[in-house]
């Protein structure tokens, strides 16, 4: 992902907003600091709807009866 500054941004930024639709994001910087992220609507309606890890455990089918007991034995020996 390329860097542009803001002020070059400014200037060009019809063509950071082509080559985000293209698929080549870019950050922006100020001062030398990565401030923002410039990329396609479709990339971010990706992005935005990815459901976190609790959602996906929350969403799972099955029953609880699917889901084995865990062992009361250590999985490995521990030197202490």
């Amino acid at each position: 992902m390329r860097e542009i500054q803001l002020k070059d941004a400014k200037a060009t930024l019809s063509a950071v907003v082509d080559q985000a639709v293209r698929g080549n994001p870019a950050i922006i910087t100020r001062h030398g600091k990565k401030e923002v992220v410039v990329l396609s609507f479709e990339e971010y309606e990706k992005l935005s709807h990815v459901p976190s890890l609790g959602r996906l455990l929350a969403s799972f089918p099955g029953d609880e009866s699917d889901i084995p007991s865990r062992s009361s034995k250590p999985s490995r020996t521990v030197d202490l």
